[in-house]
């Protein structure tokens, strides 16, 4: 068993947990991450591990979570930047969209080492709902529809947007058709056309 001497406080200790989690699921794909394998790369022991995680499902749903936050994060961030413009938002969203999939291919791999369950479930529609969300609002003064009717949309181009990563990811196309498919997908949402 690996030991460390170093003493993190618990949520230092658990930032460093994901963070060689990150690692070994892009080394080794998502099967190659389990308790024992994160314990021994970390070079903690074994309960310290089970103790933040619980379980392997455990584990893979906290690092999705924080993956994910990353992704919000990164998308508020941009658009904070961004001009007054719907074509420059709906740019900003796409950029930032692709930039995270492209520089976050292990979502994919989390997701699917945990489709059937049941709480990842819950976890993607939280998350679709918060992209939702953070897209409507931005988007709402640059749009004719009402808030509803544009939420609905925003829902549908997030749909689009994550075939189009499928595509980007299998390398069909480049991150400036993605990005330029994904915007026209964005405006032609709008329900005008008059801020291009």
């Amino acid at each position: 068993m690996a030991t460390t001497s170093t003493r993190l406080s618990k949520q230092a200790r658990r930032e460093q947990l994901l963070n060689t989690a990150v690692t070994i699921v892009r080394t080794q794909g998502a099967d190659g991450l389990t308790l024992v394998t994160l314990a021994e790369a970390a070079g903690v022991s074994r309960p310290i591990v089970y103790d933040h995680f619980g379980t392997r499902p455990g584990l893979l749903l906290a690092l999705y979570r924080r993956l994910d936050e990353r992704h919000r994060a990164a998308i508020a961030e941009a658009l904070q930047e961004t001009g007054p413009t719907a074509g420059e938002i709906a740019r900003v969203i796409s950029a930032a969209y692709f930039a995270c999939a492209t520089d976050m291919p292990e979502l994919g791999s989390i997701s699917a080492a945990l489709k059937g369950n049941p709480e990842m479930g819950t976890i993607q529609r939280e998350m679709l709902g918060s992209y939702t969300d953070l897209m409507a609002a931005e988007l709402l003064p640059h749009s004719a529809l009402a808030p509803e009717a544009l939420r609905l949309r925003c829902v549908g181009v997030l749909g689009a947007a994550e075939a189009v990563a499928a595509e980007l990811n299998r390398g069909r196309a480049s991150a400036d058709d993605a990005v330029t498919a994904l915007s026209d997908l964005i405006m032609g949402g709008l329900g005008t056309r008059t801020d291009r």
